[in-house]
């Protein structure tokens, strides 16, 4: 019988589709890699199975224990899936911004989600960050994730992502495109590439509020204030980016994230969030810029089923200042 023996073996080997309509004759070949079709929906299932495993291993999650992280929403969803299956519990923290699906689906797998404020700063104890650290603190048989500062993290993409994209493009990638969160996926992905071809560039998509194209630029940060698209940017630097993997970081803003987002659903048939939208925006830049003969991959980290209340809703697009 040709089967997963559990929900968590059918995470990884996504498809890598080439883009037909977005793209122009004198442009470079661009494929998305379609990390919604992961049975959690994004990307973020390698990671929590990974992060887990490892934690079981070395006996940092025990039977009964409970999974406490900060998360956007995907990690969120990706760690009660392996928690369903592995029978832990599970408290998340997310901030308000976030749409409401997305807390809907935690509170579906029997996760207990906490609102937090969105525009208050990383340290603040009401800030996701702070409040899943004082939840961790307290309470007992606890395991707290920790994906922004978590080497684990990299490495999950390192060992499946990258090889995985390497396998699929036969080694004919020029360019690897990836929206910068916690940086694990570029970190992971971008240094697998690397020293399988030296001449990838690596270029990480940043939007307007976030401080990774400061501090890419200038070695500084700049000062962050909060944006509509969900699940790429920061307001800290997180130990998971690495920088020394990035040749350029081009950035995005909500208008661009969005409108793309929505023009590969209705002009490819690909149904994928706002930080993919802003993925294929910048991929399509560089398509221009490359010209014939090169080949870009944009990683689509989530897809877009999260966001139908948001920005796939006319209603919500003009009432929020964004054209349709």
């Amino acid at each position: 019988m040709d089967a997963c023996a559990n929900i968590l073996d059918a995470i990884g080997e996504t498809p890598l589709v080439r883009l037909n309509k977005l793209t122009g004759p004198d442009d470079a070949a661009v494929y998305v890699k379609c990390e919604y079709m992961n049975p959690g929906g994004a990307i973020k299932d390698r990671m929590a199975v990974h992060i887990v495993n490892k934690a079981e291993k070395e006996g940092l999650l025990k039977p009964g224990g409970t999974i406490v992280e900060n998360t956007s929403g995907n990690t969120g969803a990706a760690l009660a899936m392996v928690a369903a299956v592995r029978g832990y519990k599970c408290i998340f923290t997310m901030p308000d911004k976030m749409s409401q699906e997305k807390i809907d689906t935690l509170r579906a797998f029997g996760a207990e989600v906490i609102v937090t404020p969105t525009n208050v700063p990383a340290e603040s104890p009401e800030s996701y960050y702070e409040t899943a650290k004082r939840i961790a603190r307290e309470t007992p048989n606890s395991f707290y994730v920790n994906q922004y500062h978590s080497a684990d993290n990299v490495e999950a993409h390192y060992l499946s992502t990258g090889p995985e994209i390497w396998r699929q493009t036969g080694g004919e990638i020029d360019y690897l495109v990836a929206g910068l969160g916690t940086g694990g996926t570029m970190s992971g992905t971008g240094k697998f590439l690397k020293e399988k071809k030296a001449s990838i560039r690596n270029v990480g998509v940043d939007p307007e509020g976030s401080v990774y194209l400061s501090y890419f630029k200038t070695g500084k940060l700049s000062e962050p204030h909060t944006y509509k698209v969900e699940g790429i940017g920061e307001d800290m630097l997180c130990k998971a980016m690495d920088f020394s993997v990035l040749d350029d970081v081009r950035q995005v803003n909500d208008a661009i994230c969005f409108e793309y987002a929505r023009r590969l659903a209705r002009e490819e048939g690909i149904f994928a969030g706002g930080s993919a939208g802003g993925a294929v925006a910048v991929a399509l830049q560089l398509a221009r810029e490359a010209g014939r003969g090169k080949t870009i991959v944009a990683i689509l980290a989530d897809g877009g089923k999260s966001y139908i209340s948001k920005f796939y809703s006319d209603a919500w697009m003009k009432a929020n200042g964004f054209q349709v």
